[in-house]
């Protein structure tokens, strides 16, 4: 893709505006406890400290909306404390420009590696260099600097207080994403109808696991129809596909299809019953056409019309489908009685997990590590910059800088066109407002209140309409400090430019693409979904039922190799680089493999034999085989060589004259190895010659 192409598609998607599902809610409580702190900081102490306050308060209610699983008041106090920390240190060396220098370049340089602890993490470490690089100018003293540290934290304590107290919707974000896992499995139940081989995004599923970790404190408190329904919903997949797939399944027509067909219909209908209850927090009350396909999977014909494994498979999916309406039916009480939490760390505990990622991103190919160096340097040079430059407020360029900057060249150029288009907008409706009503300090805090519940409540729809929306909020915020309107406007917007365009150019001089690793993630998902057959299949050699945590957890590895490798390829799309080894054709090709691989490996779990079952020898043998081509060509894959899979090769070889007693094993092995085949031939265009 040509830069110029990559510009004007990363311009689109920076103005774009999405419909999404407003939390007005959510927003009237941030608005109203900044409201709080701007006003009693103003009345007691003056417009400066109100507009320390306000800077704690504000952010700290951004980050009650960040998408993550920790509770609200949580993410508040930790946005409220990080960032009166930043302004308290970073005043008591702002008298000294090369100290204050020093420590923008370290402060940022460790915000950036906080991408490494994932987003919400990443977005508050950004928002408090931006926001300390405002308030450490208000200060005069270093007593004045704790008592502005003290009121920022007060902000963040505030509206910690009003979360837990107003929760805009309590277990919201949980709910949705354990209702999405099953509204999944509801499409995907429909879709089979018509594809018995159709794919799974396994996104919803992962989604769900992550909202399903909780601390302690949580665990005491979450309702008990949020546990147990999504590893439900994980076994039913696999026995889905088994029931509608001819290799191991039904024919493709006639009346063992037809019966099929209604047991899918049956599926979808009360996983989309059980999806709508928990969303809603309501009883389960499927409708008479969902209670009347669940009995048809009752009924005495149904032995008569199934029979072997696909019969197997319908009685299994009876079951799990009467255990999804019974544990996700609301209960009275609201601690967990069945199975073992999985537990989330605390903020304290946390702390090593964090080191730990952010020293695996230590190495120079690392994106995070790459990001981390491309906003020090230029938020450092954006500081020097707007010092030198005649405008005064010179800290709008690095804080525009360091608030666009993303790991990614997508998100970082759309954000900078996003917002300087939104500042140009925001900026001239509120010099309109000012110039027209001229208003004084309170109904200036009053007209900030009123652009920061627009931001609160915009906020996903967008980055442009989000920022119109804050370049307002500031205008009157230091309209309430007596800033003067015409010298704000001409400054927030040359400035902001100025760091847009820092920004920009860093990330063309010193990129991390991600079309250059698609080679690679495509190896780790090989690897992975290989280790995954192979647990798989040496669950049949030792019997450890459908149950064992290491199916488990190969499953899972594969599902985090799979998604890595969907987001690198998303991003690598918008990309202005030239073709580096993965054509669109041999991408295309080579997912489709790899996805047919799991499939049939997942074919093989649903058929798992129970504990306690006869071991079958032979089985361990593909194990053996599949855990060694995967592992060979997968290191092939990333050497650009010819991946060969000579050990599975060998083994369905050897099985083709005496193959084994069991209806499925050898039958998936020749699935696994022309999957693989497939794979081999995608990447075979890419594949320099010897």
């Amino acid at each position: 893709m040509s830069w110029l192409r990559a510009l004007k598609g990363t311009a689109r998607s920076g103005f774009a505006v999405e419909r999404r599902r407003l939390e007005p809610v959510g927003a009237a409580r941030g608005a109203l406890g900044l409201a709080l702190v701007v006003g009693f900081s103003l009345a007691l102490f003056g417009p400066a400290v109100a507009v320390s306050s306000a800077f704690g308060a504000f952010q700290a209610a951004i980050a009650t909306f960040q998408r993550s699983w920790r509770p609200r008041p949580t993410l508040a106090l930790a946005s409220g404390a990080s960032l009166a920390a930043s302004t308290f240190v970073g005043y008591l060396v702002g008298a000294h420009d090369g100290f204050f220098l020093a420590l923008l370049l370290l402060w940022t340089f460790l915000a950036g590696l906080a991408w490494a602890a994932g987003p919400t993490a990443g977005l508050i470490a950004s928002s408090n260099v931006a926001m300390m690089l405002v308030t450490v100018t208000l200060p005069t003293s270093v007593a004045t600097a704790a008592g502005h540290a003290a009121v920022i934290f007060a902000g963040g304590v505030v509206q910690a207080v009003l979360a837990a107290l107003l929760p805009a919707r309590r277990w919201g974000a949980q709910r949705d994403a354990l209702a999405d896992a099953l509204a999944a499995e509801a499409d995907y139940a429909r879709r089979l109808r018509h594809d018995p081989v159709a794919p799974f995004d396994p996104a919803p599923l992962m989604t769900a696991r992550n909202a399903a970790a909780v601390t302690p404190r949580q665990a005491r408190r979450r309702p008990a129809e949020l546990h147990g329904s999504r590893g439900l919903a994980e076994r039913i997949r696999p026995v889905l596909a088994s029931l509608t797939d001819p290799a191991v399944g039904v024919p493709g027509e006639g009346p063992q299809r037809d019966r099929v067909r209604e047991l899918l219909d049956a599926a979808a209908a009360v996983l989309d019953a059980a999806a709508h209850a928990i969303r809603h927090g309501d009883p389960v009350a499927p409708p008479a056409p969902a209670l009347a396909a669940l009995a048809a999977l009752r009924t005495p014909d149904t032995g008569s019309v199934l029979t072997g494994p696909p019969r197997r498979a319908a009685v299994r999916l009876t079951a799990l489908l009467g255990d999804v309406l019974e544990t996700a039916e609301p209960h009275t009480e609201t601690s967990i009685r069945t199975g073992v939490a999985r537990s989330r760390p605390t903020l304290l505990r946390l702390a090593p997990l964090v080191l730990a990622q952010v020293r695996a991103e230590l190495r120079h190919e690392s994106p995070v590590l790459r990001h981390a160096i491309r906003v020090s340097v230029v938020t450092a040079a954006g500081y020097l910059l707007g010092t030198v430059l005649p405008f005064g407020h010179g800290y709008w360029a690095p804080m525009a800088s360091v608030m666009v900057m993303r790991p990614d060249f997508s998100q970082t150029y759309a954000r900078s066109v996003a917002r300087f288009g939104g500042t140009l907008v925001g900026v001239g409706l509120a010099t309109a407002v000012v110039r027209s009503a001229h208003p004084g300090a309170y109904l200036s805090a009053g007209l900030a209140v009123l652009c920061a519940f627009g931001m609160y409540l915009l906020m996903r729809t967008g980055y442009a309409a989000s920022q119109v929306c804050v370049s307002a909020y500031v205008v009157f915020l230091l309209g309430t400090a007596g800033e003067g309107v015409d010298q704000t406007v001409r400054e927030r917007v040359l400035l902001t430019l100025l760091g847009g365009l820092l920004a920009m150019l860093a990330y063309a001089v010193y990129p991390a693409w991600e079309t250059p690793r698609l080679r690679g993630l495509l190896a780790d998902w090989l690897e992975a979904v290989g280790r995954y057959a192979a647990v798989v299949a040496a669950g049949y050699a030792d019997p450890a039922g459908p149950a064992d945590p290491d199916v488990r957890e190969a499953l899972l590895r594969t599902r985090a190799a799979r998604v890595a490798w969907q987001e690198a390829l998303e991003r690598a799309a918008h990309e202005p680089v030239r073709h580096r080894g993965l054509s669109h054709a041999a991408v295309e090709q080579a997912e489709h493999a790899l996805g047919e691989f799991g499939r049939v490996a997942m074919l093989m779990e649903a058929h798992l034999p129970d504990r306690g079952a006869a071991p079958l020898p032979y089985a361990a043998v593909l194990a053996d085989s599949l855990r060694r081509s995967t592992g060979r060509g997968a290191k092939e894959v990333r050497e650009r060589e010819e991946p060969r899979w000579d050990d599975l090769r060998e083994t369905v070889g050897a099985w083709s004259d005496e193959p084994p007693d069991h209806f499925l094993l050898h039958k998936g092995a020749v699935l696994l190895l022309e999957s693989l085949d497939e794979l081999a031939t995608a990447l075979a265009e890419t594949t320099p010659s010897r």
